[in-house]
């Protein structure tokens, strides 16, 4: 049978995923028969999830849409933050209650986006089937480092993190979510993600330093793990390098 081609171009950070002669430029992708046009994105090394847009000969098309000889494929990265409701859209509305799960490789920036106040479930003992799970199970969207998990068919919403540290990934995942105004710092436990609420000082002196006891009247505990915190001397330094990740001032009565 005689190999069909049709020339791709993928835009933005799909182009990450691609061999370095191949980005930011059309190339020729030669098939067989008709296969789905989520598939030949695959192919080409691309995970679905990191997909939002096709647009085939100038119009936009499902992942289903089968490939033709000669089909002219434009690929676009996904638009959380963007409108694009008059055009096929590739899922389900954006998971506007923005709850993450997060891979193994991950605890910093889980311990980040819990300060920011974001619901992020993460655990070191996780395996790819079990963060699935809980990603249709409870809605959330996966963060991870691991391409080859985001080709799970299943998987609906999803965000390959391209930097190593966590402040940068931080600023990927408020990025790509459009999250800036939805921060809410300091409500959940950079530990256990529990919910963080005001405790009276009086209920928990026995576990106070009596410098603390002392110099510090305002506490807060989780209502997990029973973690307590308090403003201390490590408050600004925190909070500063919250800044620096949001690109905006922070105060305290954002948390």
């Amino acid at each position: 049978m005689k190999a069909h081609e049709a020339q791709f171009r993928f835009y933005e950070e799909l182009n990450d995923f691609l061999p370095r002669l191949k980005r930011k430029k059309e190339v020729a992708y030669a098939f067989n028969g008709n296969p789905a046009v989520k598939d030949s994105i695959e192919a080409q090394g691309i995970p679905h999830t990191e997909v939002d847009l096709i647009v085939v000969n100038g119009e936009s098309v499902g992942f289903g849409y089968q490939l033709r000889e000669g089909d002219r494929v434009a690929v676009y990265p996904v638009f959380e933050s963007i409108d694009i409701s008059p055009i096929v859209k590739l899922r389900d509305e954006p998971l506007r209650r923005t709850a993450f799960v997060l891979d193994v490789h991950l605890g910093k920036l889980a311990r980040i986006l819990r300060m920011l106040g974001f619901d992020a479930n993460y655990r070191n003992d996780y395996n790819d089937d079990e963060i699935i799970r809980i990603s249709l199970d409870e809605h959330r969207i996966i963060l991870t480092r691991d391409r080859c998990m985001l080709f799970n068919r299943v998987i609906t919403h999803a965000l390959y993190l391209h930097s190593t540290r966590a402040e940068k990934q931080a600023q990927e995942v408020l990025a790509r979510f459009d999250l800036y105004t939805q921060t809410l710092l300091f409500r959940r436990c950079p530990l256990c993600n529990g919910l963080i609420e005001p405790v009276g000082k009086e209920t928990i002196l026995d576990r106070l330093e009596p410098l603390t006891i002392q110099y510090y009247h305002e506490f807060f505990q989780c209502l997990e793990c029973g973690q307590i915190y308090w403003r201390g001397t490590h408050y600004g330094n925190i909070l500063r390098k919250l800044e620096q990740i949001t690109g905006f001032y922070l105060d305290d009565s954002d948390g």
